[in-house]
């Protein structure tokens, strides 16, 4: 590595620390990581393939799920083999522009993953609000066209960061504090003012984050109201069940992305070990989570699951 002075506009690679202070309990740490990868990964595979086979569950919900499955596997998948690397392997050297792919795809995939919640939650208020207008509200093109809009929007708003990265010239130490490739972490590696380029960063992930936000909570608040006027108390209780459940995963995913924000903008004193850990969390937990609330509790994708299994024991 060469002396602190000397700057290069693109280096060869960076080192990955992972978790400072922890290192000794990396290969242990691993564990429950790999095992979370583990359950992501078969969840949303078998996710994509009951609903690919079953033609009965082409409906909205069923689609907008498959979409939030193949973010998650990207997503995963962008960051666990790669951490895994780290704390098994002791691999802690990453390619410079691997390190930009990796950063891409970790912030591009985040935010689609919250606009598909948000899709989501506009499709469980048509159902559940407006239920005889669902289908033709909800067509297979809108549907088609939402998805479309939540992609391009993570690849437009996020395209710029690995670009603008590319530009910049480093001159300090190539080593950074984290298990993957954060934006934050990298930008602070330069050795010019990168202030225009941390407010970018800020100012489009809260824009997002808090629309998102907003209209996610505004759709439950109105479907909370439905729920409540209905007649039969089973039913009432079956759909507070039902978005109940919903809404927990999409707070763990806003509460540890809002705490990740502010870490970044005001949170200078808080401890490193507990900011990575949490970041991690915000990457790892959903992909978990989201095949198990949003599959296996889903009635007719358990009987699918059930049925094949069924069919292959036989």
């Amino acid at each position: 590595m060469g002396p602190a002075n000397k700057s290069e506009v693109s280096p060869n690679s960076f080192a990955l620390m992972g978790i400072p202070g922890l290192e000794h309990l990396h290969v242990w740490i691993g564990i429950p990581f790999c095992s979370m990868y583990v359950v992501a990964v078969v969840g949303n595979v078998t996710i994509l393939a009951v609903v690919r086979a079953e033609r009965s569950l082409h409906e909205p919900m069923f689609l907008f799920l498959c979409m939030l499955s193949v973010t998650d596997l990207v997503l995963s998948t962008s960051t666990l083999p790669r951490m895994l690397c780290l704390f098994w392997l002791g691999a802690h050297d990453i390619a410079f522009d691997a390190c930009l792919a990796q950063m891409f795809f970790i912030h591009s995939f985040t935010a689609m993953e919250s606009g598909f919640f948000l899709a989501m939650a506009i499709d469980r208020y048509v159902a559940i609000c407006d239920p005889l207008r669902h289908a033709t509200v909800l067509t297979h093109s809108r549907i088609a066209k939402m998805g479309a809009a939540v992609v391009v929007r993570g690849v437009a708003f996020f395209s710029p960061h690995p670009i603008l990265l590319k530009q910049l010239p480093y001159c300090r130490a190539r080593i950074i504090a984290h298990t993957y490739c954060e934006f934050m972490a990298v930008v602070k590696l330069a050795c010019v003012d990168i202030g225009a380029t941390k407010r970018y960063s800020l100012a489009v992930a809260s824009v997002i984050g808090s629309c998102d936000g907003f209209f996610i909570a505004f759709s439950y608040a109105l479907i909370l109201r439905t729920v409540f006027r209905l007649p039969s108390r089973e039913a009432s209780l079956k759909a507070l069940g039902t978005c109940g459940s919903h809404v927990c995963v999409i707070l763990l995913f806003y509460s540890t992305a809002v705490f990740t924000f502010l870490t970044h903008r005001f949170g200078h004193n808080v401890n490193p070990q507990v900011h990575i850990f949490i970041a991690n969390m915000y990457l790892l937990v959903p992909p978990f989570l989201n095949p198990i609330v949003y599959g296996i509790r889903t009635k007719k994708i358990r009987e699918h699951v059930l049925i094949s299994l069924r069919v292959k024991v036989v």
